[in-house]
């Protein structure tokens, strides 16, 4: 038969007489505990920080890679910017300027100015000039035609009033033709300039050539205008009354009580001081106007007319200057105002068209 085990604690052994003894009120610790933690919990947390520990060492390749990929990358700092072989187009301009400077020099040179042409055409320098220096000389220069040729090369024609020089005593070759050429007759030299890089970003220039004299620009064929014929302008018409109305304060009273004349909108400076003591209308061109019936009434409010206008001035002097204006005007409360002084004349839309240029917008009417 096995034991029966009772719920009666074995009394404990008779203490020492000598010692004393301790009365414990707490109750005493059961087996399994140590120092207030379980020894179950114990191996629990001891087995959790060896599984993080293997995880951390199976992820450590990963997370280098990770951390390497993530990593900026450093790219070269861009080269410097280094300046173009070639000029731009825009050394047309300077091109321009420097044939300038050489015609004026070539045409007043003599003997004993080589040096000064060799500044533009160095080979110039090795030349022997026939004249006197400064016998003739070039006036009112400017440039008429201006075109590329090549890779930094410029054909630029210059127009010059050339004073001093002595008639041509060639008779004329062709019906009509002068027997002389005037000594201040305007002549055309077309000068080679080649351009490159020089120091500082700036462009160099140098002549490739002497200029060579050659014939004035073909001269360009007038292209039609919307306007119709020139008409007198009479003083019953409205129009004639309300442009001539505002050029004489535009050009008589430096723009005084200029505004009364202007469409709401329209702001226009006059010349000042004022150039002129008076002005006569002489002649009307108008838009789409073909008859020759006398005008005496004003259209709808926002009708839209543009007028070529004649006209003579009379200075301090008392010398009459003809002159000729492009007017856009606009009807308002029974008469015209000036809703524009245009800068040139309108084209006809196939003068447009054929020069690529962009119509105005419509013309709004009544």
């Amino acid at each position: 038969m096995s034991p029966v085990l009772t719920g009666r604690r074995k009394p404990a052994a008779p203490a020492d007489p000598q010692t004393p003894t301790v009365q414990e009120t707490g109750v005493e610790p059961e087996a399994g505990w140590v120092a207030g933690w379980s020894t179950g919990a114990q191996a629990n947390w001891a087995a959790l920080i060896r599984w993080l520990v293997w995880v951390l060492i199976a992820l450590g390749p990963l997370l280098g890679a990770l951390a390497y990929l993530s990593m900026p990358t450093t790219s070269a700092a861009p080269a410097p910017k280094t300046a173009p072989s070639a000029p731009s187009a825009s050394g047309g301009q300077g091109a321009a300027g420097f044939a300038t400077l050489f015609v004026a020099a070539y045409l007043s040179a003599g003997r004993g100015d080589e040096p000064k042409l060799a500044a533009y055409y160095p080979p110039a320098a090795s030349m022997q000039l026939d004249g006197v220096s400064g016998q003739q000389r070039g006036e009112q220069l400017t440039v008429v035609r201006l075109r590329q040729t090549d890779t930094g090369v410029w054909a630029v024609t210059v127009a010059a009033r050339v004073t001093g020089a002595q008639p041509s005593p060639a008779p004329p070759t062709q019906p009509g033709a002068s027997p002389s050429q005037s000594a201040d007759a305007v002549r055309y030299f077309q000068v080679p300039v080649a351009t490159a890089p020089g120091g500082g970003g700036a462009t160099a220039y140098t002549a490739l050539a002497l200029p060579a004299e050659v014939a004035a620009p073909e001269r360009a064929k007038t292209p039609e205008l919307v306007y119709g014929a020139m008409r007198p302008a009479l003083p019953t018409d409205p129009r004639t009354q309300a442009v001539t109305s505002f050029l004489t304060a535009y050009l008589t009273k430096a723009g005084a009580e200029l505004d009364r004349y202007l469409a709401p909108g329209t702001r226009l400076a006059a010349p000042s001081p004022a150039p002129y003591t008076g002005i006569a209308v002489d002649q009307l061109a108008v838009e789409g106007e073909t008859g020759g019936e006398p005008v005496v009434s004003v259209p709808g409010d926002g009708t839209t007319l543009r007028l070529l206008v004649t006209l003579r001035a009379t200075g301090h002097d008392g010398v009459r200057l003809p002159l000729t204006y492009a007017l856009t005007l606009k009807a308002r409360a029974g008469r015209w105002e000036i809703a524009s002084l245009d800068g040139a004349p309108a084209l006809t839309a196939p003068a447009r068209a054929a020069s690529g240029a962009p119509g105005p917008a419509p013309t709004p009417t009544a």
